[in-house]
């Protein structure tokens, strides 16, 4: 008589990184509370914005903006700590990669959308191009961004052979740095005063950011930082110079810091491009 043995579910194959559904989807209470946060600040940011354009007296508009503004960035930083905080406690799960999709296209895909096209792209207030033609690059950007996180998902997913998940590197501009350029522009507008002409830059740079993010070219991630990282001394000193120059002249720091992140991954996607141009001429 064969013996009964209990119900065992299959050792998980080599090349699959879980058993089955139920572990792929198990939610891990701390990234995914991160991921939540993210939510939520893209929420309150798009609140803002819509406060600000329909809900606030002439004084009021540049206080909710601001504050907007702000709320994307802590989206930001919520979003670069779910994915550490999943990483170092070894709680990774295809749920957690979905839920932080979702609330990036809130937080960095429709939140900074509103904030531009309230106040740049207004089919009210401004320039007679961009009453008509407003509507349309907004929905280029968010299109964008869309696009974006799901290609992400899907050179990072585990079940695909060849997949980027653990690359040094993202395609294309991540979301969350395009919302942050787009959301300090915004806060260097409402900051300082402008010739009315500089304005016309502002939708083609925003058309600019929306390709980046659907490009080929690539961006560092920062995810090989941790706590055994380590810089020289004089590579420490200029950390600490340019976190306080960041703290106190914020009205304008943090566009810069995104624009610099923007065009280093350009001007490096060039000098890669030049260099095996030139091998290849050699060979």
């Amino acid at each position: 008589m064969s013996k009964n043995l209990p119900d065992k579910k299959p050792d998980t194959p080599s090349h699959l990184p879980y058993r089955d559904v139920n572990e792929a989807a198990r939610i891990y209470i701390l990234p995914n509370l991160f991921t939540a946060g993210n939510l939520f600040f893209g929420f309150l940011a798009i609140i803002w914005c819509i406060r600000g354009r329909y809900d606030a007296t002439e004084a009021q508009i540049a206080s909710y903006f601001t504050e907007a503004v702000f709320f994307i960035l802590g989206a930001g930083l919520c979003d670069m700590l779910d994915g550490r905080v999943a990483r170092l406690g070894g709680r990774e799960s295809l749920f957690g990669k979905e839920f932080d999709s979702i609330a990036d296209m809130v937080s960095f895909g429709l939140a900074p959308c509103l904030m531009m096209f309230f106040l740049i792209l207004n089919p009210t207030e401004g320039l007679e191009f961009f009453r008509k033609i407003g509507w349309l690059i907004g929905f280029v950007y968010l299109l964008c961004a869309g696009v974006r996180l799901a290609r992400f998902n899907v050179i990072t997913n585990p079940f695909i052979p060849g997949s980027e998940k653990g690359a040094s590197d993202f395609q294309g501009l991540p979301a969350p740095a395009a919302a942050g350029m787009v959301s300090s522009i915004v806060l260097v507008l409402i900051n300082f005063e402008f010739r009315r002409e500089f304005y016309l830059l502002l939708p083609p740079l925003m058309l600019l950011i929306a390709w980046m993010m659907v490009s080929n070219v690539r961006y560092p991630s920062f995810k090989h930082l941790g706590w055994q990282s380590h810089l020289r001394t004089q590579h420490f000193i200029a950390l600490i110079i340019g976190v306080a120059l960041l703290v106190f002249f914020w009205q304008f720091s943090f566009a810069l810091l995104f624009m610099a992140y923007l065009f280093f991954g350009v001007g490096r996607h060039l000098r890669k491009q030049k260099k095996a141009k030139a091998a290849a001429e050699k060979a």
